[in-house]
C-alpha cells in the first residue's frame, strides 16, 4: 500500500531513480551523484534564465540600471 501511494505521487523518472538507488551507495559515490545532479539543474536554470532574458530584452545594462535604482523607487512612483 505504501509503495502504491509513493508511486502515485512520483513521476516515472523519480520512481526509476529510486529503484536505481535502492541499495545504499558508498558515501563518496552518493556525494558525486548529488554534485552531478546539482550541476545539471544549475545548467538548466542558467539556460532558462538566458531564454527569459532574450524573450524579454533583458541586457547587462538592464541589470546595471536596476542595481543603481533604489529598491522602493517603483513603489513611490505608483502612489
Amino acid at each position: 500500500m505504501v509503495d502504491e501511494t509513493i508511486s502515485a505521487s512520483l513521476n516515472e523518472q523519480q520512481v526509476f531513480m529510486l529503484r536505481l538507488l535502492k541499495n545504499p551507495l558508498p558515501e563518496n559515490d552518493f556525494i558525486e551523484i548529488r554534485r552531478l545532479a546539482v550541476k545539471l539543474l544549475a545548467k538548466k536554470l542558467d539556460e532558462d534564465v538566458e531564454k527569459w532574458e532574450l524573450e524579454n530584452g533583458i541586457t547587462e545594462e538592464t541589470y546595471e540600471a536596476l542595481s543603481k535604482a533604489h529598491f522602493r523607487q517603483s513603489s513611490k512612483n505608483s502612489k
